[in-house]
């Protein structure tokens, strides 16, 4: 029999980990950091639930931090065994986990001048940056579609998910008392139609099936209503002489936003403007992208061949140093800043936001999801006051959203994800979704399959299958 504990990303969408045990094997399926309320992720990302030395191999389905960001702190606990990745994955991780680090030390540093002052002890970050660079080299990589023997009976397999560069389904056949199981965690599933990225690849006869639900129960909008958004909410900004501060992932997601401006300043449907991508990850993130060109559709393939630059055109800044970053505080508009994190809970995009929100000529632009209780999902839910570094500021910056960006898989291409994966999916699994997302997707997959039990677990909770 297999079990499976559920120990984040269950019923909200960050701190993904879910362990498998297996053939006398303990298997952790992802290794995410907890975002959102601040003391809460604290903990969870400072204890598992269970002893990390006892962890035979981990499974990381893409490099996003609420998938890979605590596997420095497993790795710093007594784990020593490999962690398996596509090999795009491991390029990604080996700069998204340091630059975790250092995002983590920056704050620290901040925060306890704050604690100080008011007689409170010091923080701790969770991992530095050459921890993080061990844990990198625990990592053995698995091209697409190759089968590998992670340990007896058990075989892992990797499928192409869409999400972001290197993102996988992870397919993991195991045998035990001479009867064979496929299990499939979908990790996050990407759009059936994003601009870049090939879509996500089926994968058959299923018997266990750990599900993402992020979008479970809404659709994203048409391409021609986003890019014709896209293009009203920058001119109107330009207009004002405002700027569009655009929190946006450093993977794929500000690679896709770059794309999409390109196109309509080619097009003439927005000016030439100056466009600042605030993220020294994103712009090493970018040159990675160079590095993969198998995982793009094949217009974008022969564009990377055909062009110096795709991401590259005429007003286009990448900022390194954190006096540049600061000087754009400083700088008139209009222009775009397009800086890390999507969901406003570190990074570079903080000071922005804490320097610009309170201006009626700036707009904030969301391109992705934002997990319930980050910064992210206060200002889109409409707050007219927010705590930035812990001090109050009062919002009068237009807020948008455009969810056609967001890397995730809508209602509509989940159930069309779920129908085309085949076997009999007798236990699925419904994580990586707040609790209405979820509920919404096990409704409608129930309407439309009466073989599989659909189950939303709670956090911490266990199931033998």
């Amino acid at each position: 029999m297999a079990k499976i504990s559920f120990l984040g990303a269950t019923q909200t969408t960050t701190g993904s980990r879910h362990l498998l045990e297996i053939c006398g094997r303990k298997i952790l399926l992802d290794c995410g950091l907890f975002q959102g309320r601040r003391e809460e992720s604290y903990q969870k990302n400072r204890h598992f639930g269970f002893n990390p030395s006892e962890i035979d191999a981990v499974i990381i389905s893409h490099a996003h931090i609420d998938h890979s960001g605590a596997l420095p702190c497993l790795c710093k606990q007594g784990f020593e065994g490999n962690v398996y990745v596509t090999p795009a994955t491991r390029d990604l991780c080996q700069l998204m986990l340091v630059d975790s680090a250092h995002v983590q030390a920056a704050e620290i540093e901040y925060i306890n001048k704050r604690r100080h002052n008011t007689g409170l002890p010091p923080a701790e970050v969770l991992y530095s940056p050459q921890e993080a660079e061990r844990s990198v080299r625990q990592m053995i990589t698995v091209a697409y579609n190759r089968t590998v023997t992670i340990a007896e009976n058990i075989q892992l397999t990797f499928a192409p998910a869409g999400h972001i560069l290197g993102a996988a389904q992870c397919v993991i056949d195991f045998v035990e008392n001479g009867k064979k199981r496929r299990l499939l965690f979908s990790g996050d599933i990407g759009r059936s139609e994003d601009s870049l990225l090939n879509p996500p690849e089926t994968v058959s006869d299923v018997d266990i099936f750990i599900l993402e639900s992020t979008y479970g129960g809404r659709e994203h909008p048409p391409s021609e209503d986003a890019t014709q958004a896209l293009c009203q909410i920058v001119n109107a900004a330009v207009e004002q002489l405002g700027k569009v501060i655009i929190p946006a992932f450093a993977v794929e997601r500000t690679q896709l936003i770059l794309y999409h401006l390109h196109k309509n300043i080619s097009c003439g449907c927005l000016p030439s403007l100056p466009i600042y991508v605030d993220s020294p990850l994103a712009v090493d993130a970018t040159g990675v992208f160079r590095l993969h060109p198998d995982a793009f559709r094949q217009e974008i393939y022969r564009q990377l061949f055909e062009r110096e630059n795709l991401f590259g055109f005429d007003q286009l800044y990448f900022t390194r140093q954190s006096s540049q970053s600061k000087e754009l505080n400083n700088k008139p508009g209009p222009m775009v800043i397009i800086s890390a994190s999507g969901m406003c809970e570190g990074g570079r995009v903080l000071h922005h936001l804490r320097n610009n929100i309170s201006n009626p000529t700036t707009t904030v632009l969301f391109v992705g999801y934002c997990a319930e209780h980050t910064l992210g999902a206060k200002l889109l839910a409409g707050a007219k006051v927010v705590n930035i570094f812990g001090e109050p500021f009062t919002v009068r910056a237009k807020i948008a959203q455009l969810g056609y960006f967001s890397g995730h898989a809508d209602r509509h291409e989940l159930l069309s994800y779920f129908k085309n994966t085949t076997g009999n999916k007798k236990h699925t699994f419904l994580v990586h979704g707040e609790p209405g997302q979820s509920a919404a997707l096990a409704e409608a997959i129930r309407a439309s399959s009466t073989s599989s039990e659909i189950c939303i677990p709670q956090f911490g909770q266990s199931f033998v299958v």
